[in-house]
């Protein structure tokens, strides 16, 4: 018994001093602690306060009750999404889109941060990194309204070049056979340099030696990138995949809702913009919080199953 007390004893003691020794220490470096600050309270504040309002996806939201006194109704939001005749279809575009956008674009930072890397001229290879990173500024009403002018039937680019060969204009934004790609390819082009400088800066820490042992052995330029740099930032893709997998049902929101009209709806109607029409423009709360809920729980399965995958097949993960 006494053994016992004076092990507490000592734990507590031991406890003590580390948390004075701690405490000093934050103290000494404030300045860190201050800056950790704001996106602390961001994730605080914006991300985990929000999920009190979970439970509105099981509520019938009654503003005069407040969300905690409005009445309960179980999976009724959810019987109402997945009993729409539109529903499968909605799902189905969000689904194929991110996929398409995941196939056709996932490449493409890690071929332009790879070329990059290997280009020797100073002022070429900012000129370049300029040229591919300013679209990803260009404010998302703006770049449609590009879009639009160039895919105009009667004046656009595409159009005029068509005619120039003796071709009818092609309404490219009334088919809806046309606009995955149309949106795919635009966001490829729009985001490819941003996403580069993430590789860009994981091929910064390649061992140099490495690549000195390559040049003695006599590999060849093309043969250094792959067995020297791609496995180097084989973590970082790996990564980035599994985040993109996490991402799969969370589609642009702001670019489809502007690109769509009702001769593309047909393959445009993505869950958020549907949620837009259907929850928040009719002040349906409860539903666009049930549908918004959905969108997480798959999200998380994803994620959780490509982290697994890549644990299991690779020596890289999240977790």
């Amino acid at each position: 018994m006494k053994a016992d007390i004076l092990v507490r004893t000592e734990w507590n003691r031991k406890s003590r001093r580390i948390t004075r020794h701690t405490i000093r220490r934050m103290l000494a470096h404030w300045q860190l602690y201050v800056i950790l600050l704001p996106p602390l309270l961001y994730v605080i504040i914006f991300h985990y306060i929000p999920m009190y309002g979970i439970q509105l996806a099981f509520k019938q939201f009654q503003a005069m009750s407040g969300i905690a006194g409005s009445p309960w109704v179980g999976f009724k939001h959810f019987d109402q999404f997945f009993s729409s005749p539109s529903s499968w279809r909605i799902i189905r575009n969000t689904v194929g889109i991110s996929l398409y956008s995941l196939a056709a674009g996932f490449a493409f930072p890690i071929l332009l941060a790879v070329a990059l890397n290997e280009v020797r001229g100073r002022f070429f290879k900012k000129t370049v990194q300029m040229v591919t990173y300013a679209p990803y500024f260009i404010s998302t009403v703006v770049l449609v309204g590009m879009l639009m002018q160039i895919l105009d039937p009667r004046i656009g680019v595409i159009n005029q070049f068509i005619a120039l060969f003796g071709g009818d204009p092609v309404n490219l934004m009334g088919k809806a056979a046309y606009f995955k790609s149309i949106y795919v390819w635009t966001t490829i082009w729009q985001g490819t340099g941003y996403s580069a400088v993430i590789y860009l800066a994981a091929l910064s820490g390649v061992s140099k030696d490495l690549q000195e042992a390559c040049v003695i052995d006599g590999a060849s330029k093309l043969r250094r990138i792959w067995h020297v740099d791609l496995p180097a930032i084989r973590p970082t893709i790996v990564i980035l995949l599994v985040l993109s997998f996490g991402n799969v049902m969370n589609v642009g929101y702001e670019m489809i809702f502007l690109m769509q009209n009702s001769l593309n709806l047909t393959t445009s109607e993505i869950i958020s913009t549907y949620v837009y029409k259907v929850g928040l423009v009719n002040a349906n709360f409860s539903f666009s919080t049930a549908i918004g809920l959905f969108n997480s729980v798959i999200n998380l399965i994803l994620l959780v199953a490509a982290n697994y995958a890549a644990k299991k097949f690779t020596d890289s993960s999240l977790w």
